[in-house]
């Protein structure tokens, strides 16, 4: 019984004993536990808040533009397991870290394995550290001491107990150091490859994968032996493996280290500042560019304008029409270059845009049926309330169509049209389509607007030439997929057709109207336009599928000398518009849309051909017409002018005297009526046109009806059919003091249709002749008459 009681009681002792030694282990566990928890709280792993890599932009297919270092000045793209190579994923588990996702941050088989092979060799062979390791030694670094070795070990426990596997990847690949300035396996692809992580072969799978190891000694742009020699270790251990086939490794020792010097991409260079400055916080914009459209435009706009004179930029951009997405964005000739201040982004910047606006206004015009292609136009010498423009080769054409008042960019047509639109209506429709004009403080929109005075962009500009080929519809320009698209009713689907045929009809220079067949270039609808002092060169053109806009001067606003759109800009925008990618179709015209048909007119009523008897219609077009309008031509805006158009009046049958009032009754009467032509375009017609709508004398038996022309001019000073010689000895032409008598208006004086001077009633001047050959001399008064003789200079 003694013996069966000692026998309980020391079980009873030993329970004792193991609840206690339960209860220290249980509570030493805790107390391990919240030792490690207030130690992890205490020193945190330095785990980066955001994914701090620099910015990089990229275009649409993923090629880097330019890449913004950090505030380090590190070039550290992101990446993740998803968006590197298979290859590289393979060639960097295999050789660096095997049981990566099942060790707990240590492995402590790698690290025996390490310090055996360091006591045999007395060296270090292969290293035990985990790729779990070298991530906790990149965010925290660490003496080589055998404390900095635990803290290494420690953070990599701690980092493993934060972070998933995936993650802790994702870290080495954005961070492992690649040599310089290079982190991360993204950036040292493109730097050293020139392409993504994503497209290696195995051998350059296999050197990014050892680079990092040592990677000033491997650079493959300095050692290129030292880097062959550790990637063919690599190619060796996966072959070993048998993760890569024995052919697949042969195939990659063939192939050569060759690697370009590290250099940051630099393309789009303004474009990647500025989708940068949108958004500063994000690590990778991706923009609508294409990457080698890009690089040869630059190449192209450099070499181009490289022999401007000093101080000179250019600007350049591509747009595809269907989407508004720009492909390519030159915003100066050389980004950097001080001389030509090429920091400045040309393709934001606010310049007069000279004629630029012109097909707008016209296209307006015919929405609001106040013309057709073919209407009657005058560009003559006129004043507009004081404002007197003049064509930029100062020549006069007299009598022109709409449709070749805008292919010869005429100045007095377009102001003229431009009064009878209203300049504000004009301006506020170009800003609520997207095409906003930038007026000095205090200013208003005025007539001057339409020749420059003004200030346009050139994106905004593209955008609305882009209508041309989107039945109307102006975009803004998009420079990211994200972006929103931003569509507006610039133009009728009609007037956009019509203005779109009349600008593509214009022969490119060079090449005169059907003399060369272009073949399949595509169609160009395109519009120069050169601002007040040579200060801007523009050209823009829209073609099916995409719309070019150059600006070419001084960023500083000080003048060019002899550079505008047609000489500077526009060879560079054809250039551009035939390398473009083309589809069938883009070089064959469009029908017309619903509304809009070709119809013969008559000159000088404008009207209907069909509608006019034969001797009213002088001279006959055929016209684009809108909606079934065909407006007559423009009523004289002087008072003191005969009113073009029809004038019916009395005649004697007989002999053909015009009658009037109670005389008729007198005379065998017959009514009859002319077409008139307005009395600024007579010095342009022909002698028959004229006679044609001269009135008839009066019968001398009639009351004066006040229907004749109340002045007659004549020029005194130089006769008709004058030669002129110059005197023996003399450096100077013939000098003629002249003058206009017959009015008290003001009068402009032409020499070969090109403005010399003005004077007002009788008001003498002196003009040199020095030029050999015939000539034409004509004095034009505001009330409508002129006066015109002929003379001859001798060499």
């Amino acid at each position: 019984m003694r013996r069966l009681s000692r026998f309980f009681s020391a079980r009873w002792n030993d329970g004792q004993r193991a609840r206690r030694w339960l209860s220290w282990l249980r509570w030493s566990t805790v107390a391990v536990l919240v030792a490690v928890l207030v130690l992890d709280l205490a020193f945190p792993p330095p785990l980066p808040k955001t994914r701090d890599t620099s910015t990089l932009v990229v275009a649409r297919d993923g090629t880097p533009l330019r890449a913004f270092a950090d505030r380090d000045g590190v070039w550290r793209y992101p990446a993740t397991p998803d968006t590197v190579s298979p290859l590289y994923l393979q060639a960097l588990l295999n050789y660096e870290d095997r049981w990566f996702w099942q060790h707990p941050g240590v492995n402590p088989w790698a690290l025996l394995r390490a310090a055996g092979q360091f006591v045999r060799h007395g060296r270090v062979v292969s290293g035990g550290s985990t790729l779990t390791m070298q991530v906790a030694r990149m965010l925290d670094r660490h003496s080589r001491t055998p404390w900095g070795k635990a803290k290494q070990m420690l953070r990599a426990v701690q980092l493993e107990a934060h972070l998933s596997k995936r993650e802790i990847l994702t870290l080495y690949l954005e961070r492992a150091p690649f040599g310089g300035t290079i982190e991360g396996v993204d950036a040292a692809s493109w730097a050293y490859l020139g392409k993504p992580a994503s497209r290696l072969s195995h051998a350059e799978a296999a050197l990014l994968a050892v680079l990092p190891q040592s990677p000033s000694r491997l650079r493959p742009d300095r050692h290129p032996d030292a880097a062959r020699v550790a990637r063919d270790k690599v190619l060796q251990r996966m072959a070993d493996l048998g993760v890569w086939s024995k052919a697949e490794v042969d195939d990659a020792r063939i192939e050569p280290v060759v690697a370009r010097s590290l250099q940051a991409p630099m393309s789009a260079a303004l474009l990647a500042e500025r989708l940068r400055r949108q958004q500063p916080r994000a690590s990778r914009i991706a923009s609508t560019i294409d990457a080698s459209l890009q690089r040869t435009l630059e190449e192209r706009v450099q070499g181009y304008f490289s022999t401007l004179p000093a101080r000179t930029s250019a600007a350049l951009l591509v747009v595809d029409n269907a989407t508004m997405e720009a492909r390519a964005y030159v915003g100066s000739v050389a980004f950097g270059d001080r001389e030509r201040l090429g920091h400045v982004d040309m393709v934001q910047a606010w310049r007069s845009p000279g004629s630029t606006l012109k097909p707008f206004l016209y296209g307006l015009a015919l929405d609001d049926g106040l013309i057709h292609s073919e209407s009657l136009l005058i560009d003559a010498p006129q004043s507009f309330g004081g404002y007197r423009p003049g064509n930029f080769d100062a020549a006069f054409n007299g009598p022109v169509s709409a449709a070749d008042a805008l292919r010869l960019s005429l100045n007095v047509p377009a102001v003229d049209l431009l009064d009878r639109v209203g300049p504000a209506r004009f301006s506020a429709r170009l800003a609520n389509n997207g095409l906003v004009l930038r007026y000095p403080r205090g200013a208003q929109p005025n007539l001057s607007l339409i020749l420059g005075g003004t200030g346009a962009r050139l994106e905004d500009l593209v955008g609305a030439y882009a209508g041309l080929n989107r039945s109307g519809l102006s975009g803004r320009v998009r420079y990211t997929a994200q972006a929103p698209a931003s569509d507006r009713r610039l133009l009728s689907p009609g007037a956009a057709w019509i203005i779109r045929e009349v600008l593509e009809a214009h022969p490119r220079p060079g090449y005169g109207s059907g003399v060369l067949d272009t073949g399949s270039r595509p169609r160009v609808a395109w519009k120069t336009g050169t601002s007040y002092g040579f200060r801007d060169a523009w050209a823009l053109g829209s073609t099916r599928r995409y719309t070019v806009g150059v600006w070419v001067g001084r960023p500083d606003g000080t003048p060019l000398p002899g550079q505008y759109g047609a000489v500077t800009a526009l060879p560079l925008m054809f250039e551009v518009i035939d390398s473009l990618p083309r589809a069938q179709g883009d070089a064959g015209p469009l029908p017309p849309p619903a509304g809009v048909a070709e119809q013969a007119i008559c000159w000088p009523l404008g009207t209907l051909a069909e509608a006019e008897p034969p001797a009213l219609c002088q001279r006959k077009r055929d016209a684009w017409t809108l909606g079934g309008n065909v407006p007559p031509t423009f009523a004289e805006r002087d008072a003191r002018l005969w009113n073009a158009g029809r004038e019916r009046f009395e005649i004697d049958a007989r002999t053909g005297l015009r009658l009037s009032g109670e005389c008729t009754q007198a005379h065998e009467a017959r009514s009859t009526e002319i077409a008139r032509w307005p009395a600024l375009a007579s010095p342009w017609l022909p002698q028959r046109e004229r006679a044609a709508s001269r009135l008839p004398p009066l019968s001398p038996d009639c009351q004066p009806d006040g229907r004749d022309a109340a002045e007659e001019l004549r020029i005194d000073g130089l006769n008709d059919l004058t030669t002129l010689a110059r005197a023996p000895g003399s450096e100077h032409g013939v000098r003629l003091q002249l003058r206009a008598l017959g009015t008290d208006t003001r009068v402009q004086w032409l020499l070969d249709g090109r403005w010399i001077a003005e004077t007002r009633g009788a008001q003498a001047f002196q003009q040199e002749f020095a030029e050999a050959g015939e000539h034409q001399l004509t004095a034009l008064a505001d009330s409508g008459a002129w006066a015109r003789v002929r003379f001859t200079v001798l060499r």
